[in-house]
């Protein structure tokens, strides 16, 4: 029986970790260290970072958190934003991090996804996918929603794992910050079509939207922001629930 993770994601603009609703109406939260090691300590399973103005502003990842952060926890952690190289991989595996997340960059380079899964192994490089429904059709958008690329999402999930991702962050931008609950018809398109891990992004505002994700999206972890920044949820009572709703968590 698979073992489910919870995964506080850390939106980072200008060395401190922010939070918005679909992308907008910023808010400083705290610094990144701060925030890591307070996760670690409330039970998360993994943290993801994205620097979430680095392909916007057609910048690499600000990376001066990432050793700090690697310094003080003892859980994995991704970071993504502006991951454009293999040399990008490098040095972002180098200052800390166990995963680079890429999203825009995989779409306009999917080699990018071969090169690296070849030179670091599949379990470094997570493909992080925007998904907006347009016109009843689950579509990827970048940019932080700000571009439709007219890409189907549910093939190019399919397409990025025969690449070389050995994750998949589904993030739907439609419920991001909403917290009206996940896109579970999308998530159940993606997660029947991949054999890979896959973590549901956007939407989560009560621990029952944690357990539908899982026993409705089979979905591999869940991640989450608003709600644990705001301590809406404290990650332990999460679990707590969800154990005992049978589901398999780690402690």
């Amino acid at each position: 029986m698979l073992t489910r993770r919870i995964i506080p994601c850390l939106d980072v603009r200008d060395g401190r970790v922010v939070k918005g609703v679909q992308f907008q109406n910023i808010e400083d939260i705290a610094s990144p260290v701060e925030l890591a090691e307070f996760y670690t300590n409330e039970g998360a399973d993994e943290l993801v970072f994205y620097d979430i103005t680095a392909s916007h502003e057609k910048r690499g990842a600000t990376l001066d958190f990432v050793s700090a952060v690697a310094d003080c926890i003892n859980i994995p952690f991704c970071v993504g934003g502006g991951v454009k190289t293999v040399e990008d991989f490098d040095r972002i595996l180098k200052s800390g991090a166990d995963k680079v997340s890429i999203n825009s960059s995989a779409i306009e380079n999917p080699n990018l996804i071969k090169e690296a899964s070849k030179k670091y192994g599949n379990q470094c490089v997570v493909v992080s996918i925007d998904v907006k429904k347009i016109d009843d059709v689950y579509k990827v958008v970048t940019h932080g929603g700000r571009k439709n690329t007219g890409l189907d999402a549910i093939k190019w999930a399919k397409d990025a794992v025969e690449l070389g991702a050995g994750e998949l962050v589904i993030n739907s931008i439609d419920e991001d910050g909403m917290k009206n609950g996940y896109d579970i018809t999308c998530l159940k398109k993606i997660t029947d079509a991949v054999s890979v891990p896959v973590i549901a992004s956007g939407g989560a505002g009560k621990k029952e939207d944690f357990y539908e994700a899982v026993v409705k999206a089979n979905v591999d972890g869940i991640l989450a922001a608003s709600v644990f920044h705001n301590k809406v949820i404290k990650i332990n009572d999460l679990k707590d629930f969800l154990l005992s709703k049978n589901i398999r968590m780690r402690r």
